[in-house]
């Protein structure tokens, strides 16, 4: 089955899950326990494919990776929209 990476987790769910890691209100490695305590019990599949195992500094930096690109995306087809591009 080819990995999707995280692109089947919405955008709001990583935001928690960031939000979470930075105020330490989870601990790293995660677990399906610790992302069911968030709510992210749906999304914990996707989310332990590519976080098991990381530090939370890891998960942090992967977190923040991949929503600064959904913002780029978000933007680009924003300009694309308004002719801007």
């Amino acid at each position: 089955m080819p990995s999707w990476a995280l692109t089947t987790v919405a955008t709001k769910d990583l935001r928690t899950l960031l939000r979470a890691v930075f105020k330490e209100q989870v601990q790293c490695p995660l677990s399906p326990a610790a992302l069911a305590m968030l709510g992210l019990q749906d999304t914990s599949p996707a989310l332990l494919e590519h976080l098991r195992g990381l530090e939370s500094e890891a998960v942090h930096a992967v977190l923040v990776a991949v929503l600064a690109e959904r913002s780029l995306d978000d933007e680009t087809r924003r300009r694309r929209e308004l002719g801007l591009a």
